[in-house]
């Protein structure tokens, strides 16, 4: 008896520690999976700065992410029963790349949609500028490439045997007209130090021609008589590019378009000002509402059939931005825009806020 009663207690005993253990597992050990969440409201003045000087003028312009971090078991539940949380995997977020990659390109997109909104707000105040070709970007390597090994994601390809070029295209040219395994030198930028490799052209498959084998597009900077410059820290992707307009452009006019509203939003921007469709937009609706934003502009992009066919739900951002806005009953204004110029016309509108 004795012995089944100190059995008794030892279970009760040992119990409370296996719960707390449990419950440690379930909230702190990762699983293979990510959450999306509402992530954070940034304000523009801290980021923008023109003419070595800062915006001091009323009301401010937001930038607005979504949070990402790796899911554990307790999280992934409590996401599961959540409007503005998403878990999502691994491949889903990332593609094919692995996180370095993926955070190089990530930080590519950023620099890209800086350049572009620079560009546009410039182009804007009538303020002449020049863009330099800094190189290749590289966005992705074949498996089949002799560089796999050698060059990475998020590298800058400056030369060829010596070769330098003034766009992708006469760098993707002049690698057409070499030898299908031909051996070559390639210089490249890798963290900002300079490289060197040597491998063998192999066939593209798109055309039969010579070719290294990258996924690549233009590095580029602009430059300007008055100077510009946009440092979003560790922030990646492109989906600033319209707020970032915004606010280069009032820094470099100062014509007090923001009436002392607070105003976030999102979207890509192009060299034509096209506002472009982002993910994740209800959650940037959601962190917006948090941080008492007056007003949220939301791409009104536009749906293509092609779209539709693969997924026949989809919505705009805009309609996504308003269904998100209702869900949580915010009293933000939530404003549709097409190009960089109908946000301007709505706040050329807007009356002084009280």
């Amino acid at each position: 008896m004795n012995d089944e009663h100190e059995e008794r207690l030892s279970v009760k005993a040992i119990w409370p520690f296996a719960l707390i253990i449990f419950l440690i597992i379930v909230m702190i050990v990762p699983i293979p999976y990510y959450i999306e969440g509402p992530g954070s409201t940034e304000n523009l003045k801290e980021f923008v700065t023109v003419d070595n000087k800062k915006d001091s003028a009323s009301g401010a312009f937001y930038l607005t992410t979504v949070g990402v971090r790796k899911a554990t078991l307790g999280s992934a539940l409590i996401a599961n029963f959540s409007d503005f949380k998403e878990i999502i995997s691994k491949k889903d977020l990332m593609g094919t790349s692995n996180s370095s990659e993926y955070a190089r390109i990530q930080q590519y997109y950023m620099s890209s949609s800086k350049n572009a909104a620079i560009e546009q707000a410039l182009k804007l105040a009538d303020i002449p500028y020049e863009m330099t070709f800094k190189g290749v970007y590289v966005l992705a390597i074949e498996d089949n490439s002799s560089f796999k090994d050698k060059i990475s994601v998020g590298d800058t390809v400056t030369g060829i045997d010596g070769n330098t070029f003034k766009s992708s295209e006469e760098f993707v040219n002049y690698v057409k007209e070499q030898k299908v395994g031909q051996e070559v030198t390639v210089s490249y930028l890798q963290d900002n130090e300079p490289k060197e490799a040597t491998g063998k052209l192999i066939e593209l498959p798109t055309d039969k021609k010579a070719g290294i084998g990258i996924g690549l597009t233009d590095h580029t900077e602009i430059n300007s008589s008055v100077p510009v410059e946009i440092d979003a820290g560790d922030i990646g992707g492109p989906s600033a590019g319209l707020m970032f307009t915004l606010e280069t452009y009032e820094q470099l006019t100062q014509k007090n378009i923001r009436k002392g509203y607070r105003i976030a939003g999102t979207g890509t921007i192009n060299t034509d000002g096209v506002v472009g469709r982002i993910g994740g937009i209800d959650k940037k609706v959601a962190t917006a509402n948090e941080n008492n934003i007056d007003i949220f502009f939301a791409p009104d992009d536009e749906i293509t059939d092609e779209m539709k066919k693969a997924e026949p739900k989809i919505k705009t951002n805009y309609e996504e931005a308003k269904a998100a806005a209702e869900k949580l009953g915010t009293k933000m204004k939530i404003v549709p825009v097409k190009n960089v110029q109908e946000a301007l016309d709505y706040l050329d509108k807007l009356k002084e806020k009280e």
